[in-house]
């Protein structure tokens, strides 16, 4: 009997094991792949990625800062006219001292295999790496864990399941049925050679016209290299009937403004396609003897596409609440309940903000407004720029009463 199992070694599973590790908690964690292996991704790592593992451990997080990446500064939105929107992360920043960004642009393959390095660095973690697992069947003390040869890996009488979108588990036996209007496709490629970044690292989204609401992105890595992308609601996809890859190719190719920077660029990996399980308010996400959590527990969110972040999160939330059932000796629904809640409380404002955000800039004449309203108002870069960590100020940019005292103002 395993006090706790972990399905799926992604940014959730690991942090979650990582957690329980620091708690003294003994678990076991499972996935199918042998590290490092690589995940069709943005790869942008967000300032929460930072905040939890200073938490965890300073230690991890020096560790962290070694593995390749691109320091991130902020954000440079293009508007569907072609205007651009720096926001920077911060006000007060300066790239050139020792203090790290706030956020980072990392592949998976090397990300993720930094997580796993942890994991193996901690004696009470079992790791079971390169196992597929072929059936969790629910038993009277908790969950039967057999591989795909049908062969009993262990029991428990909790499971952390953070196996992925597609994440049969979450599907037939959570019931977390996928919802075009709640679900996001995209494509992404790797680059080398493209020009135009701005010179402190800012990442790249641009609204262009018709894939509103989705967005064109381009992520700088080091090496001269970048990962760039395409994404868009499943249901505007369905609706618009959309080849993602043709799309991406296109305005790569022809969108004056984009040809032009990648002239001289070689794209140096196939373009990939993954999906994105939205997130959204009051799902039910835990039951007896179980919770799912990262992309298993659809915690992508809706605007900015983020899932590594919000994955941590609900490992480490997994974690502690895994903690409160051993020493309560409760797996119950009704117990479980407690990890909706709080991820809810956590993450649950963020998603309702973003999905608003979301439906503004599906309309072009809206997303243009806005960026010649903010486009040289210094003021209001500086305060839009409170937005990454204040809620309070996400509301207020879907307040029409705000734009109008702006347009006032000028």
């Amino acid at each position: 009997m395993s006090n706790v199992c972990i399905v799926g070694a992604g940014p959730a599973g690991a942090s979650a094991a990582l957690k329980l590790s620091y708690l003294g908690i003994p678990c076991t964690l499972i996935d199918k792949a042998v590290f490092p292996r690589d995940k069709v991704c943005g790869d942008a790592l967000s300032g929460k990625v930072k905040l939890l593992l200073g938490r965890l451990d300073p230690a991890i997080l020096d560790r962290f800062l070694q593995i390749p990446q691109q320091p991130v500064w902020g954000i440079r939105f293009v508007a569907p006219h072609g205007k651009l929107i720096d926001l920077p992360f911060r006000t007060d920043y300066d790239p050139h001292t020792d203090e790290p960004a706030p956020g980072f642009v990392s592949k998976r393959m090397n990300f993720d295999h930094f997580l796993i390095k942890e994991v193996k660095r901690r004696s009470n973690i079992r790791f079971l790496e390169g196992v597929e697992i072929g059936q969790m069947q629910r038993s009277a003390k908790g969950y039967i864990i057999r591989d795909k040869a049908g062969s009993l890996l262990l029991e428990t009488p909790l499971l952390i399941v953070a196996n992925g979108a597609h994440s049969r588990f979450s599907r037939k036996q959570a019931g977390m049925k996928k919802e075009l209007s709640h679900h996001a496709a995209a494509v992404r490629t790797y680059y080398r050679g493209i020009s135009g970044f701005h010179e402190h690292g800012f990442i790249e989204l641009h609204f262009i016209d018709d894939i509103l609401p989705g967005y064109f992105w381009i992520f700088p890595l080091p090496n001269g290299e970048a990962n760039v992308g395409l994404g868009m609601r499943s249901d505007f996809v369905a609706s618009k009937k959309l080849n993602l890859r043709k799309k991406m190719e296109e305005i790569i190719h022809t969108k004056a403004g984009i040809k032009e920077r990648f002239a001289q660029a070689k794209r140096i990996s196939n373009i990939e396609g993954y999906g994105l399980p939205l997130g959204l308010r009051g799902r039910n996400i835990s039951g007896a003897h179980y919770m799912l959590a990262g992309d298993a527990g659809h915690l992508i969110d809706p605007l900015s596409g983020e899932g590594i972040g919000n994955a941590m999160y609900s490992g480490f939330i997994a974690a502690d609440q895994a903690a409160d059932c051993l020493a309560a000796n409760d797996f119950s629904a009704e117990m479980m309940r407690a990890y909706d809640k709080r991820i809810d409380r956590v993450l649950g404002s963020e998603f309702g903000i973003s999905r608003q955000l979301q439906k503004l800039l599906s309309r072009k004449w809206i997303a243009v407004q806005m960026a010649n309203i903010i486009h040289g108002n210094r003021p209001l870069i500086d305060f839009m720029t409170a937005m990454y960590t204040d809620l309070s100020v996400r509301k207020k940019l879907l307040n029409p009463l705000f734009w109008l005292r702006i347009i006032a103002k000028r």
